[in-house]
């Protein structure tokens, strides 16, 4: 099943999800007009087809005690297939790293690193990223507040 495929109902269930995961059946199916287990049956449809890929919460960084985000541009030692792999294990093992991208073009990665300081800043640019395998530069933007921050598709 793709984005193609879908109906309206679909469409609507997904969009309304996107904008609140917290609704419950009941509500949800209210909202599109269908009865609950109609409703669930499409839900559980789309989980199986893989383009609901999971529910989940979203904290506060701010209130999570983390000030910043910084986004940093890494340059590994080169592209071989076991450099890419090993880095790319490294990196789920560390927290503080949120998201990391593979990129096509002048650096290799794009990490978007949280901390709670410039020294917390500090020890991880320079115990963790400047460590991590094959990294030979890294190079860090800090971002002074997020304008528009969403995982939302539009369908």
């Amino acid at each position: 099943m793709n984005l193609n495929g879908l109906d309206k109902r679909d469409k609507q269930i997904l969009n309304l999800l996107q904008d609140d995961g917290r609704l419950s059946n009941a509500e949800l199916a209210e909202k599109v007009n269908l009865s609950p287990s109609a409703c669930l049956r499409r839900v559980r449809q789309l989980e199986e087809s893989g383009l609901i890929s999971g529910f989940h919460m979203q904290l506060n960084l701010k209130a999570c005690g983390m000030s910043g985000a910084a986004f940093v541009f890494v340059t590994l030692d080169g592209q071989g297939r076991e450099t890419l792999a090993r880095f790319e294990r490294a990196v789920k093992t560390i927290n503080e790293i949120q998201d990391c991208y593979l990129l096509a073009g002048q650096y290799d990665y794009l990490l978007r690193v949280i901390y709670r300081n410039a020294e917390d800043l500090e020890r991880i640019h320079h115990d963790i990223l400047t460590n991590l395998p094959g990294v030979v530069r890294v190079n860090s933007t800090l971002t002074l507040r997020a304008v528009k921050h969403t995982g939302k598709l539009e369908v």
